[in-house]
């Protein structure tokens, strides 16, 4: 147990894993300054240390545990409070306490952050380790305005939760069922970034087409958004292949300031296995989607999600995804192998029986079918004139380039120039990789 004494409350926070995540701990800086609580930017000069980690990935608890280790080694040992938060909580619940090798002081749930500041106290007082992890399915936290730093994106939690119960998925056990905000929270909100200068917003939720549990509330909130002054784009995710409506996609279509991209979780393409992850869609049905969406909206940019090596996915299965990827062309996919989390329908019912060099091998097959594909689609671009959202001045190999997003969302480099963050500039596509257009200022 740590044996130190909160006197000057100087925090330092680190966040892993998902952009809710990055929102959330927007959220604990608010509610932990608000109590008198600093935030420092080293843990060298840090009274409590807090890590705002996920539970989706395996990889989190080692990630969080080498750097618990590394924090105490750098820190010579001096004494701090140390504290896990967010969906990795209330997955694990009291074996993070109970874990000797990670010697943490207090963990909390999503739903617990208003608590932090009596929690830290508490432990600093008693000496004794402690938590916050029960859901409570009124926590919006929309009477709490986010710690942003200054910049050109804000991300915005249009709800919290999830009701889809997709088999490999912890969501609905760590962060609680769906709840949609008030949309006129939400509107408020945009309206205040907009006059702080934030020139885009992505609305966040695990299924963001179900917000306010109607088939039009989502598209009737970019309505409105639109109309704010000052937010030149929106984007949003991630939407469910599930329950895309039509009006969502014409939406999409007509409104200027709602960006072009799309990103469309597919995970797997053979039916079998979509079934047993409970997507509650086919392989024909996910294409015949992608098909009203491209028809609607010509070049827009789709990106996706996919999960290989799911419990008794058979080489022929695989082939199926493979061919669904060829055939829809994303832009750019997040590929991940499968691995069970503690919690899940497939960790419970189904076995992990797909051996890992299997699962290597699909992910090193579907990769380099991906990089082949984002490279064709981004030189076609060569030649093509782009509006450009300038998100910094400066990349992270050079001070002489400045970067930011197409649209579509995808990144462009660009000489430096006397132009700003925020700016809207016309670039010339001059040529491209697999990541990155490469441009100048036409």
């Amino acid at each position: 147990m740590s044996d130190i004494e909160i006197k000057k409350n100087k925090v330092f926070l680190v966040t892993y894993g998902c952009q809710m995540n990055e929102y959330d701990s927007e959220l604990i800086t608010s509610i932990l300054e608000g109590e008198g609580f600093k935030f420092v930017h080293s843990e060298l000069d840090a009274d409590v240390i807090l890590l705002n980690t996920c539970s989706v990935r395996e990889n989190a608890i080692r990630k969080v545990r080498g750097h618990i280790h590394e924090m105490r080694h750098a820190r010579g040992h001096k004494p701090a409070i140390y504290g896990i938060l967010g969906c990795i909580a209330t997955n694990l619940k009291e074996k993070l306490l109970e874990d000797k090798n990670l010697d943490i002081d207090l963990t909390a749930g999503p739903d617990n952050y208003k608590q932090l500041p009596e929690l830290i106290r508490e432990v600093s007082r008693t000496k004794h380790k402690n938590s916050r992890i029960a859901f409570d399915k009124n926590e919006m936290y929309s009477d709490i305005y986010p710690k942003r730093v200054e910049g050109v994106n804000a991300w915005i939690a249009i709800m919290r939760g999830c009701n889809n119960f997709c088999t490999f998925c912890v969501v609905p056990y760590t962060r609680g069922r769906e709840r949609s905000r008030a949309m006129e929270d939400i509107i408020e909100e945009s309206r205040r970034l907009a006059d702080e200068g934030f020139k885009q917003v992505t609305l966040l939720g695990q299924n963001v087409n179900s917000y306010g549990a109607s088939r039009t509330g989502f598209t009737t909130l970019l309505k409105k958004i639109s109309k704010i002054e000052g937010i030149q784009r929106i984007r949003f995710m991630s939407p469910h292949p599930k329950d895309f409506p039509y009006e969502l996609i014409d939406e999409i279509a007509n409104n200027n300031k709602v960006c072009k991209h799309i990103h469309l979780p597919l995970q797997s393409g053979n039916d079998r296995i979509l079934e047993k992850m409970n997507r509650s869609y086919t392989q024909k049905t996910f294409l015949d989607l992608v098909k009203k969406i491209r028809t609607k909206i010509p070049g827009i940019t789709l990106t996706t999600d996919i999960i290989v090596g799911f419990p008794s996915e058979t080489d022929k299965e695989f082939e199926d995804t493979y061919k669904v990827m060829k055939e829809v062309a994303f832009s750019s996919a997040f590929i991940f192998k499968y691995s069970p989390r503690k919690g899940t329908i497939a960790s419970d019912k189904f076995p992990d029986d797909v051996s890992d060099k299997t699962k290597k091998d699909r992910i090193v097959r579907l990769n380099e079918l991906q990089r082949n594909i984002s490279l064709t689609s981004n030189r076609k671009l060569i030649g093509s004139t782009l509006d450009v959202l300038i998100e910094e001045e400066s990349t992270t190999r050079s001070t002489a380039n400045y970067q930011g997003r197409t649209d579509g969302g995808i990144l462009v480099v660009f000489p430096a120039g006397n132009y700003f963050r925020g700016q809207t500039l016309k670039v010339k596509i001059k040529d491209a990789t697999t990541n990155v257009l490469k441009g100048i200022a036409a």
